[in-house]
């Protein structure tokens, strides 16, 4: 009888639970949130300031009191009590703040990480004020978000560039043949360009500067048509505002180093793969998903170091959330298969 209650008075929801960002998708209604996985806290009281959009407003303005930080780091969670405060938050709002619903959750985790580090988000939306939580690779997500049917006896490739990891995974029948996971992601291209400033004009940029800068004029793969932006900064040497302009070559020079590890990551999945899966390959091709899929030309350079067709999934940046949300549907029938973790 309780559960029943349950059922009819709290929302599913499936979580892509990102370093960058955070969506969250509720059975029957869809996506209904999508912002940055950012809590601002008082370092003196510990008092959550903002979490989300607000709190990603203050990322490099805050006070010496304040502080603007990530809770989750390279896909995992590097703060807990953040990350708990975070997830509560986002089950509230899309509740509309009604304290005594308790949702079943489905979360996108990385497939590289550990099971102390699946306890820890387990735990994590559990203390949030889950109901169940069930735990499925991104890869895995990814592609079922893309479209892919996963159940079919035919290999498929994702690549899921996310904001903290760069998931790869080859599937077949419903389970993960090959999986690859690496650090490098969005959050390291930004890096890349505030490092390429810092070296080539001693200009100091913010991250949210060249997260702009990324999305505004970003390419890994030469463009028929160049693009340029005025860039502003500090001095690094007269400590003053200065403006310079730059051109998307440069900004593709700094965000190749970056690129090709995550290159190097496809490459040896490929090479991991069975023969027969590589044949299906060459017919299905990569699949790109996450946040880095929309760089300029990425399609074309995975093309080129694979020799396989590529493809941009529909919407690439919800494609985790939209997975999780398919698995909801089908919760029923989808936790008995290889692809939860109860």
């Amino acid at each position: 009888m309780f559960d029943f209650l349950f059922k009819l008075l709290s929302n599913d929801m499936g979580m892509d639970l990102g370093t960058a960002t955070v969506l969250v998708y509720v059975k029957g209604q869809g996506i209904v949130l999508c912002e940055p996985s950012v809590v601002a806290k008082d370092t003196v009281t510990k008092e959550i300031l903002a979490i989300g959009t607000e709190a990603k407003r203050m990322l490099g303005k805050t006070p010496g009191n304040i502080t603007a930080v990530r809770p989750l780091r390279n896909g995992v969670i590097a703060d807990f009590e953040c990350a708990q405060k975070m997830i509560r938050h986002f089950i509230h709002k899309v509740h509309n703040n009604k304290t005594l619903l308790h949702p079943r959750m489905v979360i996108g985790v990385p497939s590289g990480i550990t099971e102390v580090e699946r306890r820890a988000v387990r735990e994590s939306a559990y203390q949030a004020g889950a109901r169940d939580v069930y735990l499925i690779e991104e890869p895995m997500a990814a592609a079922i978000g893309a479209g892919i049917d996963i159940q079919q006896p035919r290999g498929n490739m994702i690549v899921d560039i996310g904001g903290g990891t760069t998931e790869v995974g080859v599937m077949s029948l419903g389970g993960m043949v090959v999986s690859r996971s690496i650090d490098i992601a969005g959050d390291e291209l930004n890096d890349a360009i505030v490092q390429y400033f810092r070296r080539r004009y001693n200009l100091f940029i913010g991250e949210n500067t060249a997260e702009d800068i990324k999305i505004r004029i970003g390419s890994v793969f030469p463009m028929e048509e160049e693009l340029g932006m005025d860039v502003k900064g500090r001095d690094q040497v007269t400590g003053l505002p200065k403006t310079i302009a730059v051109t998307s070559e440069e900004i593709r020079t700094a965000l190749m180093e970056p690129m090709s590890q995550i290159i190097a990551v496809i490459k040896d999945s490929l090479e991991n793969t069975p023969a027969e899966l590589s044949a299906d390959l060459v017919e299905t091709g990569i699949t790109v998903a996450g946040g880095g899929a929309l760089l300029r030309g990425i399609d074309r350079l995975f093309a080129k170091e694979t020799g396989l067709p590529v493809r941009i999934s529909e919407d690439p940046i919800t494609c985790v959330v939209r997975g999780t949300g398919r698995y909801l549907e089908e919760l029923d029938r989808m936790k008995r298969s290889r692809v939860s973790y109860p």
